[in-house]
């Protein structure tokens, strides 16, 4: 007899043993009562702490909390940077990196990416009146950027005798550029779009010169866990339609705030995504 319930139990253990190691993301997430994203805290608008409320806000947060709110469970905000978003996502510390990732096919090695949520592209922030008007016009000048970043790699590209300067985001490479370390700062036209619009003299800054490099960008997700990266397409694909995106989009990008930009782009919308 208690051979048989001895069985019993260690098959109940291999049991549930084998259901914990199949369950993917989104039952850790409901089980857990929380989605974890990683957002950037000092990239404006994608993720910034609001100097009134220090909160994290932003376009990101906006999505996550999209994201969050169609698996029924909290939000859970925790600050990443270009350098440790993909480490904490592969360690389990986050489920998603929302955190204004490129979406490149070397990263794919390590994470998998949902479907472009935001196109972009690489350009430079420079001083008004410094001269400088496109990139061929770095050669011999050093170039601040964020560490991590695709940026990084792409400037080197477009402009091999320009000197590149990595900082550990995008307010140092901007403050080093006030202070005259670095002639140009470069990523995203959004996030240069920010760094400019939240400096008390915006009009001493200037975007310029022509994309260096396309940048869509894609939520960062757990490799090899298909469910969960369905689930996560399929809910920016409902608030693409919805219209909720455009909401939180004009609420970050949109006519009435510093940082405007209108969008050409569309989201890739697959047949059903309503249903």
């Amino acid at each position: 007899m208690q051979k048989r319930i001895l069985v019993s139990v260690l098959s109940l253990c291999l049991i549930l043993l084998a259901t914990a190691a199949f369950a993917g993301k989104i039952e850790d997430i409901q089980a857990r009562g929380k989605l974890i994203c990683g957002v950037k805290d000092a990239v404006v608008p994608f993720g910034f702490v609001d100097p009134d409320s220090k909160q994290l806000v932003g376009m990101d947060v906006d999505i996550c909390r999209y994201i969050a709110n169609k698996l029924g469970v909290e939000l859970e905000l925790a600050p990443v940077t270009s350098a440790t978003r993909i480490p904490m996502l592969t360690q389990g510390s986050i489920d998603i990196a929302a955190a204004t990732m490129t979406h490149k096919y070397s990263r794919d090695d390590v994470i998998d990416f949902s479907i472009t949520y935001f196109m972009d592209g690489q350009k430079i922030l420079v001083k008004k009146g410094s001269g400088i008007a496109s990139v061929a016009d770095l050669a011999g000048k050093k170039v601040g950027t964020a560490k991590g970043s695709t940026s990084e790699k792409n400037i080197k590209a477009a402009q091999p005798d320009c000197t590149v300067i990595s900082f550990e985001g995008y307010p140092q490479a901007f403050l080093a550029l006030k202070q005259g370390k670095v002639a140009a700062v470069t990523t995203d036209s959004t996030i240069l779009l920010g760094l400019k619009g939240s400096d008390p003299n915006p009009e001493m800054w200037e975007i310029a010169g022509d994309y260096i490099a396309d940048e869509p960008y894609g939520l960062g997700l757990p490799e090899n866990d298909s469910d969960f990266r369905d689930f996560v397409n399929k809910s920016l694909a409902q608030m693409w339609l919805s219209g909720e995106y455009m909401t939180v989009y004009n609420k970050w990008f949109g006519p009435d705030t510093n940082y405007y930009l209108p969008t050409s782009w569309k989201m890739e919308i697959w047949p059903g995504a309503m249903e």
